[in-house]
């Protein structure tokens, strides 16, 4: 499998059903997103937009990475080409924390790779999932440098934190359940890093004539200046949700599925991230790590200074729009939600 398709989504569907949890959606209070001024979708001319959470972070391992590494290590075990050494990852810590619940559940070793800034309470998680857990340099792509050097010395299947199309095609699972829990679905919002999520979604999307909003922090841009620039680009990476969205270049899945008319390219800052993150905690008493909030904080950012379309500083919909924003992932340390006067 080269490619990412919807022929791959429908049978990742299929493939992991009853293996991953089914995801829940909430309402957002109406009123709560400002709307672009005039205009509306379709023949509904509500003042107001409909707004949803997908609620993805309730998923095993706290994201929606059980979703691809599920469709990954069953897809393996089909083909009977699951190696002794059993897989190996590199990851920011949710994609690893997957991988080795999955491989658990398939009776299967795991090494995970992680780079320095991995949270401590993915790296203990991974632990108690029984990992193999190796701490090597201080971003991702140093981890995953020696993921490879692992993998070729010990005959590990390399698993792949976002750039496979059996993981996107997982990822992809979770727009075709948000499509059935939300009839009439006009646009769903979703964060990137290296763009698997964004590239299964996005697929399942068009399928379904769903525009895609694809949320990044401005200073880890790797889908946008791809798209800039026509190809995938290494960028720098410094966020404040670099643990999740730190990758320093997307990939040509990504790329391609970015390249539809259906799509939209967006940078929110650091503040706004943090911002919505901590709205979510003191409305709802959600604690999202700041990867999934970054989805958020493309709805609730100011308006962009230069005008609705600028590719910066969010996404402003019309009146009557139905949109889900996916709440990726809660695998955070909750501590600095919480005020003193809480305790």
């Amino acid at each position: 499998m080269h490619q990412l398709t919807y022929d791959g989504i429908k049978a990742a569907t299929d493939r992991i059903a009853g293996h991953v949890r089914p995801v829940a959606v909430a309402p957002v209070d109406p009123g709560t997103i400002r709307t672009a001024q005039g205009g509306h979708l379709g023949a509904r001319s509500e003042e107001s937009c409909e707004v949803w959470f997908a609620l993805e972070f309730m998923q095993h391992t706290g994201s929606f990475k059980a979703r691809g590494a599920q469709n990954f290590i069953q897809a393996h075990r089909e083909a009977g080409t699951l190696p002794d050494a059993g897989v190996t990852i590199a990851s920011g810590g949710n994609a690893g924390l997957a991988c080795a619940w999955a491989a658990r559940q398939q009776g299967v070793r795991a090494t995970v790779f992680l780079p320095t800034v991995a949270p401590a309470v993915k790296v203990a998680r991974l632990r108690d999932l029984g990992a193999d857990v190796r701490v090597v340099g201080a971003e991702y792509a140093e981890a995953l440098e020696a993921c490879a050097e692992f993998a070729a010395s010990s005959g590990a299947l390399a698993a792949h934190a976002y750039d496979h199309p059996l993981i996107a095609a997982g990822a992809g699972t979770l727009l075709e359940e948000i499509h059935a829990r939300i009839p009439g679905l006009d646009t769903v919002v979703v964060s990137v890093g290296g763009g698997g999520l964004f590239a299964g979604v996005a697929t399942a999307a068009q399928h379904h004539g769903i525009r895609t909003v694809a949320v990044e922090p401005e200073n880890c841009r790797a889908l946008n200046a791809a798209i800039e620039a026509g190809r995938p680009v290494d960028v720098p990476v410094d966020s404040v949700a670099v643990d999740a969205l730190g990758a320093r270049r997307a990939t040509a899945l990504a790329l391609h599925a970015a390249r539809r008319d259906d799509v939209r390219s967006v940078l929110v800052p650091d503040g706004e991230i943090v911002r919505a993150r901590r709205a979510l905690w003191d409305d709802r008493r959600v604690a999202v790590e700041h990867a999934a909030a970054t989805a958020l904080a493309a709805l609730t950012a100011p308006d962009p200074a230069n005008g609705p379309t600028a590719p910066s500083r969010g996404y402003r919909p019309h009146g009557g729009e139905r949109i889900a924003v996916v709440l990726c992932g809660a695998n955070t340390d909750p501590s600095d939600l919480v005020c003193p006067a809480e305790n």
